[in-house]
């Protein structure tokens, strides 16, 4: 029989939390307090410590002690696994004494699953001596299911007596570092940012924004605000394209060029935790592209109860922001619940002329049943209209910093030397983006464990720029048009149009995975099937008088250029249907009572694309197919409950992005802008990871060293067709990286939580590289986004209703180029944030008032490598020739911003 107190409890004194038998102090949790009562009968402790499951709830079946507490206007849940319900019944019998202090597990990628029992943003706590049940197979699995996988098989004695154990955790208590950095178990790197730290950020930061503090990650922003799409991130010199994003099992990445678009991902506060795996994506995950690991995003669960949460914010640049998240709580007795939220968000541009507008929904509908079995279906829609900022060279930045020329023009002028084509409206980016994803996990017989994730995905966005084409002499590929127009905005001849480069992508798909855990052995089987729909190509819009075109998003017969057969005039236009299959094995075994861990996989990935390219002249049909198989190995020691060692050697691989099959031509000359090949070379990857945690009841930490063999390295550059900026990569032949991670954090004390993280890297090209017929003489040289040092501090204070943080971070200088002759200086930027959470009041509930200041020095500076090239000064190549110089473009990151938010639960 499960009994539940009705009332809450709070036990005070140390004596009282010795008396539910916790496997370990918690005095690294300040504000934790326990609520139960001792068991009934010797018989109920007996057949807890035998983990029985019967008819029991979830939460007992598991050991799991849930409770949940506003935290910020937002409910923020932490569970206890007492792995069987008495831990120290299970210490005993590992020959082991309970330790100094309860280990935290609570990983970030995968870390929980879609019951939410122990999730990432929540804590689990675990006997030191069974933190490897928490990464069987190398995947960062919760520990509340390393507690469920020892309970016994249906039909066992069923426990009486037992104890519903609830958890009343001050969430500011749960992590250390301010929510910055939390103890892992699993053999390889992870970061995690927590929702306690995330709900003391600006609610318009993005992903990236948030996880910028973390030890190899360098974010190039173009605003303090977080709207614009002109971002990018690099993890230990890897750059965006060469991570994957996971939002609770379903890809996140572009489909034809790899990159994240963080602004369309999930409004922050709906986020759980944010986890970045630094060197390598676990090997269930979906992505193809993973050599710079791993962004693995958690939504929050659900509340048990209804009630919501509204913020609204205003701040620099006309900055206004609404945000309303509605929690159904469980409806019924079903065990059904969910939340759905929307946001709307306008900034005007920090430099130049522009605004950028957003709309977005997140939504997650749970239901949760037996052991810990549970389906969801989740989603997010995003709409949004941003502005353009245009990158710098070097030159252009030495002569007008964040003015002048560095900015679009403000007024339409068909007289200027641009023939108006700088016009900022020209630019206006659309976007219109919706993901679905329908995770399910069962727990069945025999220890085994069923986990799929079918998944959709839509996408539809214009990459515009303003441009000139003549009203006659227009070419179509190779062939020349008969066509003449009579266009508005015409000079000379030449009319000033907005050239529409235009992406309309499908995706679905499917992981599923079996799990099969006998004694001390976990087998995993399973696959991954990807199928993906691409149409790009570029039209162009006339532009009245004014410099208005009729219609932003692009494409379309009644706005865009139409030839006189009533065909769209285009100067891009292709399309490829892509379909990758995924076979994954890995074995995992646990030793000497889950202190040493050894896990193996394999993985073997076929990419099939088949395209077409519709321009005359160019091929037509554009295929290649690949197989590549990717082993993977990792190990795991417990030395004693505080100190852990790791290693791992994984393998990865990536295909170019599909611009480089195609081929372009220029639509004034029908000269050959850009060719394509289908013969183009895979990256392919060896990367090893050596690696040592610490963490007690006052700190955590970690120390890692990483090495990395590329061949083929793809690099991503933006290359400009016809007045839009399209993303394309260059093969930049070998490359080796070593460096250092390193990170820090101190649990609460007298409120306050430090964090520190560094990085040190050590990233050369291997060979000389092709340029033209010649070569460059490359070898040995420094690799481009590879900063070689990088630091990271931060401080929090909360004591519950006055809190603030305070992060800092250092980048050290960067190369621009392949030949090393150009390079970004070292910049610091610092941010701040201070508010204050009030009681209930009403309806309200924990009201909380917050000022977030972005860059507070409001420092001017170049943030990131937008378009490296090979050499920005002519060179002289191994065999003799001059080979000209190009310049590279860099990211201006944005200045100083305040945000003024007022938000409350109800």
């Amino acid at each position: 029989m499960l009994m539940r107190p009705t009332a809450r409890f709070r036990l005070l004194t140390s004596a009282v939390l010795s008396s539910v038998a916790l496997a370990g102090d918690m005095s690294g949790f300040p504000g934790m307090a326990l609520a139960a009562a001792q068991p009934a009968a010797s018989g109920a402790a007996s057949a807890a410590t035998q983990g029985s499951a019967g008819s029991a709830s979830a939460e007992a079946a598991s050991g799991v002690a849930a409770a949940t507490r506003s935290y910020g206007g937002s409910s923020v849940t932490s569970a206890a696994s007492f792995s069987g319900a008495v831990p120290s019944a299970a210490a005993s019998s590992s020959g082991q004494g309970t330790g100094p202090a309860a280990a935290v597990s609570a990983q970030g990628d995968q870390a929980a699953s879609p019951a939410g029992a122990a999730s990432a943003g929540q804590a689990a706590v675990t006997p030191a001596h069974r933190q490897g049940y928490a990464a069987r197979n190398g995947s960062t699995r919760q520990s509340a299911r390393s507690a469920q996988a020892r309970q016994a098989p249906p039909g066992s004695a069923q426990a009486e007596g037992v104890e519903h154990v609830e958890v009343t955790a001050d969430p500011v208590a749960l992590h250390a570092g301010g929510g910055m950095i939390r103890p892992q178990t699993v053999p390889q790197s992870v970061s995690v940012i927590g929702s306690d730290y995330i709900a003391r950020q600006a609610p318009s930061a993005t992903a990236y924004d948030l996880v910028s503090v973390l030890p190899g990650a360098n974010v190039s922003s173009s605003d303090p605000l977080g709207f614009s799409p002109q971002t990018n991130i690099s993890v230990r010199g890897l750059n965006g394209d060469a991570i994957g994003y996971v939002l609770e099992g379903m890809p996140l990445n572009d489909i034809a060029y790899y990159t994240g678009y963080p602004s369309q991902f999930a409004d922050s506060e709906n986020y759980e935790s944010v986890a970045l795996a630094q060197g390598s994506a676990d090997i269930e995950s979906p992505v193809l592209n993973a050599a710079g690991g791993l962004m693995n995003l958690r939504f929050r669960t659900p509340a048990e109860k209804a009630g919501g949460m509204v913020n609204v914010s205003y701040g620099s640049y006309d900055t206004n922001r609404e945000f309303i998240r509605l929690d159904s709580g469980e409806i019924g007795k079903t065990g059904l619940r969910g939340f759905v939220s929307y946001s709307h968000g306008a900034a005007d541009n920090w430099r130049g002329p522009g605004r950028d507008e957003r709309q977005h929904v997140d939504f997650k509908l749970l239901k949760t049943w037996g052991r810990q079995n549970s389906v969801a279906l989740l989603g997010s829609w995003n709409q949004a209209v941003d502005s353009y900022y245009p990158q710098a060279t070097k030159e252009s930045w030495a002569q007008d910093g964040i003015h002048g020329a560095n900015n679009l023009a403000r007024h339409y002028n068909l007289q200027n030397d641009a023939q108006g084509t700088d016009y900022w409206r020209l630019y206006r980016q659309p976007e219109r983006t919706l993901y679905l994803a329908a995770p399910v996990e069962l727990h069945m017989a025999h220890g085994l464990t069923w986990r799929t994730t079918p998944y959709a995905q839509g996408a539809y966005g214009n990459a515009p720029g303003g441009t000139t084409i003549p009203t006659s002499g227009l070419w179509n590929g190779n062939q020349l048009l008969p066509d003449s127009f009579t266009l508005p905005s015409t000079q000379d001849g030449m009319a000033t149009v907005r050239a529409d480069y235009t992406q309309r992508s499908y995706r679905s798909g499917f992981t599923t995975a079996l799990e099969w855990r006998h004694g001390a052995n976990t087998l995993t089987a399973g696959y991954w099937y990807d199928y993906s729909d691409d149409a790009e190509y570029q039209s162009f819009t006339p532009v009245s008088e004014n410099g208005n075109a009729r219609d932003i998003w692009g494409g379309s017969h009644g706005t865009s250029l139409t030839l006189a057969d009533g065909s769209l005039f285009r100067a891009v236009n292709n399309h490829t249907i892509s379909q990758s299959n995924a076979l994954f094995v890995s074995d995992s075994l646990s030793l000497l009572h889950d202190k040493l861990l050894l896990s193996a996989g394999f993985k073997e990935v076929m990419l099939t694309r088949n395209g077409t390219n519709a321009m005359p002249g160019a091929a037509y049909h554009a295929n290649t197919n690949t197989a590549v198989p990717l082993p993977r190995l990792a190990v795991r020691y417990q030395i004693t409950p505080h100190h852990q060692v790791f290693f791992n050697t994984t393998t990865n691989f990536r295909t170019p992005a599909e611009t480089a099959l195609y081929s372009a031509y220029d639509p004034q000359s029908g000269a050959l802008s850009m060719q394509g090949a289908t013969n183009v070379k895979n990256e392919y990857s060896i990367s090893e990871e050596l690696g040592y945690r610490y963490a007690d009841d006052l700190l955590v930490g970690s120390l890692t060293l990483f090495n990395y063999n590329f061949t083929n390295r793809q690099i991503e550059t933006l290359g400009v067709i016809n007045g839009s900026y399209v993303s394309s990569t260059l093969n930049a032949g070998g490359q080796t990286s070593r460096g250092v991670d390193v990170e820090l954090g101190l649990r609460p004390w007298h409120h306050f939580s430090p964090y520190v993280s560094g990085e040190y890297l050590h990233a050369t090209i291997d060979n000389d590289l092709m340029s033209g017929g010649d070569l460059l003489p490359t070898r040995g040289k420094r690799a481009v986004r590879s900063p070689t040092l990088q630091a990271a501090a931060g401080l929090t204070y909360d004591d519950g209703h006055a809190f603030g943080v305070f992060t800092v971070k250092y980048t050290g200088h960067q190369y621009a180029t392949f030949m090393n002759d150009e390079r970004m200086p070292d910049y610091v930027t610092a941010n701040m944030a201070v508010g204050y959470r009030f009681n209930d009041a009403s309806f309200l509930h924990r009201p909380e008032l917050r000022m977030n200041f972005i860059n507070i020095t409001n420092q001017h500076y170049l943030s990131g490598v937008a378009d490296p090239t090979s050499n920005a000064k002519d060179t002289t190549g191994r065999y003799g020739t001059t080979i000209a110089g190009e310049s590279p473009d860099y990211y201006i990151g944005g200045g100083f911003a305040a945000l003024f938010t007022a938000s409350t639960g109800f």
